[in-house]
């Protein structure tokens, strides 16, 4: 018989996480209360079904891996060293002076000098993956106070490793500090990060590129996860640096490669599922009946961490030349300890330096803390309103300057674009030349990038895996696009963009026939499927070449339309609505008919010809060679070859054809 102790365990853990984020969500909270919650309902410390919390932590590892894999990916070492003053000093000023009060408060409590300090170290430190997630479901990832928020929490992993190093020193084992020890350590992982920035930018992406050419995505994907869980490992066993600053090394070095994109996508799955098994592992860690006992010290040192990072995050910030939201994105990112200070308080109870009681309280600390954080970064926007209102003090704080104005502030009456690939842009493109307003939603950072240089009003993140979609402005847009080309992430874009703005009017693109059934009933008004539509038009040229009559070949592909789109347009006055919009572009493209050698128009002027008498098409341009005559005179002449632009429906441009190879008259 199978031993399914290990599937067992990620089955359920996965489901009672879905169950769980599901229920918060649909009651308005933020889903990783739900899994935090659903890690409690699991854990050790509660009736019924309970799970390998040793197996759990070990899955938990990867999606640290994972996600701070990811998060290398999308960050630039050229973008950390722009905010190194206040990501250097900063973090340092912030983790010497929660390090100062954490202390404080565990002498008046009455602990032990060493139990202090490590209180101290575990309250000064926040948690990476906490605030990526919040920040990318508001979409602050990739602007410029989301910036120095991710360097100010890069700096704060590089001194956690420092601390761990340090920490067996404190213990009371009766031997000196071995400094030449400690200095090799550090040395070691120098070391890791000079191999991994000259030697490894070099090697994986080239390596990357070499399978890439292989054309298997399984080898692809499994490059991706060796290198990932290779480096991250590599970097444990070998250099002493944790496995969550290895895996964001690997990350920003594997972002070299010109497969950077192919890459973040890839990893998505398997970062969502394992970083939603972080945080059930961290709920599985807490007991409900320690939680009642001593609910009035854990309410003392939550609010330190919640109220008092984020004071003392944020003065931290107002020294340097930043505005002041990105003193209240950092401190609304800094409110929460997490998987660093786990380490820290595992480390601590190992060596004797925490109790039972002690370490149970930091650990309801950072579960509740985690819980309260998604509500700290709600409240940006309220207290950056708030601290407006008082105009002496905002004209201090705010002295240097805001970086940008709010997407969702910026745009009104716009159309969203989700999706710059290949259709995404020309569109985009399109909306551009007519002064159309819009705003275009992408996860690749790379494409961000280049459009936010051009001033074009841009939110990074997954439509189908976040909350980006309600800082759309999509209540006061006037369309919404949705070019992805994996359907299932347009159905959630769709179903998503419909809550939250039900008169919107959505167009959506479809990768299969049943796609446009299901992606109707979610709410899109129009369905593209673009693989039906580039057929048909292969079908038709084709059918013209071969000299079938205009307009048998259109009312052939009206009912292969008609066919493959009743799913979506039944009546037949909606359905010739549709028609009439998909072949809108024939109805207003040029039309290019070539002058056959022995053509009666050759050698006539345009006056001669009277093409539009005798048509009803009107010509618009003459291309010959390499030369266009735009709006031809009358007297311009006719010649063999002659490529012209004519403009009208299939009627007139198919007595168009007949006029270029009709017999000539008077001539024998």
């Amino acid at each position: 018989m199978h031993n399914l102790g290990l599937l067992d365990n990620i089955a359920v853990t996965l489901s009672v996480a879905f169950l769980g984020g599901l229920i918060v969500q649909r009651i308005g909270l933020p889903t990783i209360v739900g899994y935090l919650l659903a890690g409690v309902v699991i854990g050790p410390f509660t009736p019924g079904y309970s799970a390998d919390a040793e197996t759990i932590n070990e899955l938990a590892e990867l999606g640290i891996i994972f996600l701070m894999f990811g998060v290398g990916l999308h960050f630039s070492f050229a973008d950390l060293w722009k905010v190194r003053d206040v990501a250097i000093i900063g973090t340092l000023g912030q983790m010497l002076t929660m390090l100062a009060l954490g202390y404080g408060l565990s002498q008046y409590w009455g602990w032990n000098p060493k139990s202090g300090l490590v209180l101290g170290l575990v309250v000064s430190i926040a948690s990476t993956i906490v605030m990526l997630r919040g920040f990318m479901d508001r979409g602050w990832l990739n602007t410029p106070d989301g910036q120095v928020a991710v360097g100010w929490r890069v700096m704060e992993d590089i001194a956690t490793v420092l601390i761990i190093m340090v920490m067996p020193n404190l213990a009371d084992t009766g031997a000196a500090v071995d400094w030449r020890a400690l200095g090799l350590t550090l040395l070691s992982a120098l070391g890791f990060l000079v191999i991994m920035l000259y030697a490894g930018k070099r090697f994986i992406p080239w390596l990357l590129l070499r399978v890439a050419h292989t054309r298997s995505r399984e080898l692809f994907t499994l490059a991706i996860l060796a290198i990932s869980l290779g480096v991250a490992l590599g970097a444990a066993k070998l250099f002493g640096v944790s496995l969550a600053l290895g895996a964001f090394v690997a990350g920003a070095v594997v972002s070299e490669s010109p497969l950077s994109h192919r890459i973040a996508s890839n990893l998505l799955p398997f970062r969502e599922a394992f970083s939603v098994l972080f945080f059930v592992s961290v709920g599985m860690l807490l007991d409900p009946g320690f939680l009642v006992e001593h609910v009035q010290s854990i309410l003392i040192l939550s609010s330190l961490v919640v109220f008092g990072k984020f004071l003392v995050s944020g003065l931290w910030v107002v020294p340097f030349p930043r505005p002041a939201s990105t003193a209240l994105v950092v401190a609304a990112g800094s409110c929460q300890i997490g998987e660093f200070s786990f380490i820290l308080d595992q480390s601590g109870l190992n060596l004797g330096l925490l109790d039972q009681g002690q370490h149970s309280l930091i650990l309801a600390t950072a579960l509740l803390s985690i819980v309260v954080n998604p509500f700290m970064l709600h409240a940006v926007d309220p207290l950056r309103r708030g601290l407006r209102s008082i105009r002496p003090l905002w004209r201090w704080l705010d002295r240097h300057g805001s970086t940008q104005v709010p997407v969702e502030d910026s745009v009104a009456d716009h159309v969203v674009v989700v999706g710059y690939g290949r259709v995404g842009s020309h569109i985009v493109d399109v909306m551009g030349g007519l002064g159309i307003p819009y705003l275009v939603i992408d996860a690749q950072i790379s494409r961000i990038e280049k459009l936010a240089k051009k001033g074009v009003p841009t939110l990074l993140g997954d439509t189908a895996n976040s909350d980006i979609l309600s800082h759309a402005a999509l209540p006061r847009a006037r369309l919404l696009v949705v070019t992805l080309p994996e359907e299932a992430a347009t159905e959630l874009t769709v179903a998503a963009a419909r809550d939250l703005a039900p008169q919107l009017p959505i167009i959506a693109r479809a990768a299969t026939r049943d796609g446009v059934k299901r992606l109707s009933e979610l709410g899109a008004q129009l369905v593209i499927h673009p693989e039906l539509e580039g057929g048909l038009q292969v079908l038709r040229h084709t059918l013209l070449q071969l000299g079938f009559p205009l307009h048998d070949v259109r009312r052939y592909a009206d009912t292969v339309r008609h066919e493959n789109y009743s799913a979506l347009v039944k009546p037949l006055g909606e359905h010739t609505l549709l028609r009439d919009l998909l072949d809108a572009s024939e109805l207003i493209d040029i039309a290019w008919r070539k002058v056959p050698e022995d053509s009666p128009l050759v050698g006539k002027t345009l006056g001669e010809a009277a093409l539009r008498s005798k048509t009803g098409a009107t010509l618009v341009a003459i291309k010959r060679g390499s030369d266009l005559m735009v709006n031809p005179t009358t007297q311009s002449e006719f010649r063999p070859k002659d490529r012209l632009g004519l403009l009208g429906n299939p009627e007139q441009l198919e007595a168009m054809d007949r006029l270029l190879i009709a017999p000539s008259t008077g001539k024998q």
